[in-house]
C-alpha cells in the first residue's frame, strides 16, 4: 500500500514572503526526490481561479466579511476534492500557500465574524483533509508596513492589500491564537531582513518532520 503524502501549508499576513518560501521549499523537496505539488489559495482549479478574481479585485471594496468567508470556502472545497486529496493519496508532498488558518485569522479575527462559525464552515469545506504541518511566517507591523508600501507603489496590491494596518494587527493576533492552540501543527517562523535566514528556520522545521 502506497504511503500517504504530506500536506504543508504556509500562513501569515500579506507581505511576509510566504509565496517565495513556499516555492523554494517545493524546489528543495523535488530536488530531494519527493513528488511535490505547489498550490495557492484561493485558486488551484478552474473554479477556484475564477473565485480568486472575484475576491482579490480591488474594485470589490464593498464585499462583506460573510461573502468573503463563503467564497474562500467554496474555492477551498473544490481544491481539496479535485486536487489535494487525490495528490495525497498518490503519496505526493502537497504545499499550499494559505489554507484553513487564513480564513480563521482574516474573516474570524480580522473581520470579526464568530470564530467558531468560521471553523465550522472550514470543516464543511475540507472535511478530514487537514495540514500535517503549517509554517506561520510572523512579522512585526512596522516592517510589514514598509514592505506593503513598496507593493502599493509598484501597483502590485490586491483588494486585501488595501486594508489598514489595524486590520493586519487583528489578523496577526488571530495567527498567534491559532499557533498557541495547536503548537504541535503550527510552527512560527520569524521573518528576517535576509530571506535566507527566514528560510533556514523553515527548512530546519521541515527536516525534523519529513527529511
Amino acid at each position: 500500500m502506497k504511503k500517504r503524502g504530506f500536506f504543508i501549508t504556509f500562513e501569515g499576513v500579506d507581505g511576509t514572503g510566504k509565496t517565495t518560501h513556499a516555492e523554494r521549499l517545493a524546489a528543495d523537496l523535488t530536488a530531494a526526490g519527493h513528488e511535490t505539488l505547489l498550490l495557492r489559495e484561493p485558486g488551484g482549479t478552474s473554479i477556484g481561479e475564477q473565485i480568486r478574481q472575484i475576491l482579490l479585485t480591488r474594485e470589490h471594496q464593498t464585499m462583506t466579511g460573510i461573502s468573503e468567508l463563503f467564497l474562500f470556502a467554496a474555492a477551498r472545497s473544490q481544491l481539496v476534492r479535485e486536487v489535494i486529496r487525490p495528490a495525497l493519496e498518490r503519496g505526493v508532498y502537497v504545499i499550499c500557500d494559505r489554507f484553513i488558518d487564513s480564513t480563521v485569522a482574516y474573516q474570524g479575527y480580522g473581520r470579526g465574524l464568530d470564530v467558531d462559525f468560521v471553523r465550522r464552515v472550514n470543516e464543511a469545506a475540507v472535511g478530514e483533509t487537514k495540514p500535517d504541518l503549517t509554517i506561520w511566517i510572523d512579522i512585526d507591523l512596522e516592517a510589514l508596513a514598509k514592505r506593503l508600501g513598496k507593493r502599493t507603489k509598484n501597483n502590485q496590491s490586491d483588494r486585501l492589500d488595501l486594508e489598514p494596518m489595524a486590520f493586519r494587527g487583528k489578523v496577526r493576533a488571530g495567527y498567534q491564537e491559532i499557533q498557541a492552540s495547536e503548537p504541535e501543527r503550527v510552527f512560527r517562523v520569524v521573518s528576517m531582513p535576509d530571506k535566507n535566514d527566514t528560510y533556514e528556520q523553515i527548512i530546519q522545521c521541515v527536516r525534523r518532520e519529513i527529511l
